[in-house]
């Protein structure tokens, strides 16, 4: 049997509910080979995941998971094998952070002006009593809260109401361009991958950032139906590039996993030589 590896994990050290060590524990459970971290716009957890990755012998994959926007389109940047102790890399992605605060302010103005009595500091201090961190509070955190206050039903209903793109709630600020975010990636040396193309309903632009030199393109995930996959996996390969998957895991909130469970989308570890050898290539 091929060694199997899901390349798309979140932790406590951004917006998921499982600790750094939880995640290669689980990844070791579901019979994985390999495990990446790939936080939103931080590397924090990366540490602990690796001495964990010695103990349960199983590789950690140190990767990110980088916010960017162009032409009001959200769009996401995963960075594998980059140098995730190099100072120019963590001060830039620690502005980024700052970016995810603004809008999280942002949403939860929106909220209010909805009529929907909530506030940031409350979920700051739900982050704290569950074991994770303020470094970035994202909108799993507040659709968790909606949730808990009986606003809405689940996250999903959470999102599809008032927090997805499309979402009554929903706050856009000025972020970075994609370009730049692979730039960094790969100025710090690592190997750059576009998350999930079949959430933006941008193929065009998807296309053009491929143009650009990005190395892969996640091919399969949680929120990908079958004919996502086929799509972009011709796209990838009439691009010659790395197709990756990832289950995009953030652990279990009120009952639902989300996005998906862990190791619930997979690739050969081929995949991890291939993107061993790109970044190397930087």
């Amino acid at each position: 049997m091929l060694q199997q590896v899901d390349l798309h994990t979140h932790t406590t050290a951004s917006d998921g509910k499982e600790s750094p060590s939880s995640v290669v524990k689980l990844a070791k459970e579901a019979g994985l080979h390999a495990v990446a971290i790939t936080d939103h716009d931080t590397v924090g957890g990366i540490a602990e995941a690796i001495s964990e990755g010695k103990k349960q012998g199983i590789e950690v994959i140190p990767g990110i998971e980088i916010s960017t926007a162009a032409r009001g389109h959200e769009f996401h940047i995963l960075g594998y094998f980059m140098d995730w102790k190099n100072e120019q890399f963590l001060t830039r992605i620690s502005n980024l952070r700052q970016t995810r605060q603004k809008r999280n302010e942002k949403i939860i103005q929106n909220l209010s002006s909805l009529g929907m009595d909530i506030s940031l500091d409350e979920i700051r201090k739900l982050v704290n009593k569950e074991g994770e961190t303020q470094d970035s509070v994202g909108r799993p955190h507040i659709a968790d809260m909606l949730v808990k206050k009986g606003i809405v039903a689940n996250l999903r209903e959470a999102f599809d109401l008032y927090l997805s793109k499309d979402g009554k709630a929903y706050a856009q600020i000025e972020r970075i361009h994609p370009a730049t975010a692979l730039d960094w990636i790969k100025e710090a040396g690592g190997a750059a991958v576009i998350a999930h193309p079949g959430l933006y309903d941008a193929d065009e632009m998807v296309e053009r950032f491929i143009r650009y030199g990005v190395d892969g393109l996640e091919v399969y995930h949680s929120d990908h139906t079958s004919e996502d996959e086929v799509k972009y996996k011709k796209m990838a390969k009439q691009h010659h590039l790395i197709m990756t998957a990832g289950s995009d895991f953030h652990g279990t909130r009120q009952g639902e996993v989300f996005h998906g469970p862990l190791g619930g989308k997979t690739v050969s570890y081929d995949v991890v030589t291939a993107l061993k050898q790109a970044a190397k290539q930087c």
